[in-house]
């Protein structure tokens, strides 16, 4: 992520209105999905992603836009920077995670036996 400073966004009447605009846009894209029900799927669809680029892009022009893209971003470059376990690993520590499952389930039964047997030895 970046060292950056981040500035605390200042809200204005425009922001707030475009914030407003962006949902409007998505839930009258999510709307017209339902609502042309007997339409064509791509034409449903388009009636979703259409007004959900509109919704981004009004979205991406206010300062709370812009910073969730940035940090989307910065995410994805922290996510590259990952050391992800080979396959030998990721393999030898899911055999691991299997046996001491079956260990302890085993251990569990074992006790849960015992104290079974001798509820019944007292209980006749």
């Amino acid at each position: 992520m970046s060292e950056k400073a981040v500035e605390p966004a200042r809200s204005s009447g425009l922001e707030s209105a475009k914030i407003g605009l962006a949902i409007v846009l998505l839930l009258g894209g999510v709307a017209a999905f339902y609502w042309l029900s007997k339409e064509p799927l791509f034409v449903r669809v388009a009636s979703l992603l259409v007004p959900l680029l509109l919704a981004a892009a009004v979205l991406y022009a206010t300062a709370v836009g812009r910073s969730i893209w940035r940090f989307a971003f910065d995410s994805r470059v922290e996510v590259r920077k990952m050391v992800w376990p080979t396959r030998q690993e990721t393999t030898q520590t899911t055999l691991v995670v299997v046996l001491l499952i079956v260990v302890i389930s085993l251990f569990l039964w074992g006790v849960d036996s015992l104290l079974a047997w001798i509820v019944r030895s007292i209980a006749g």
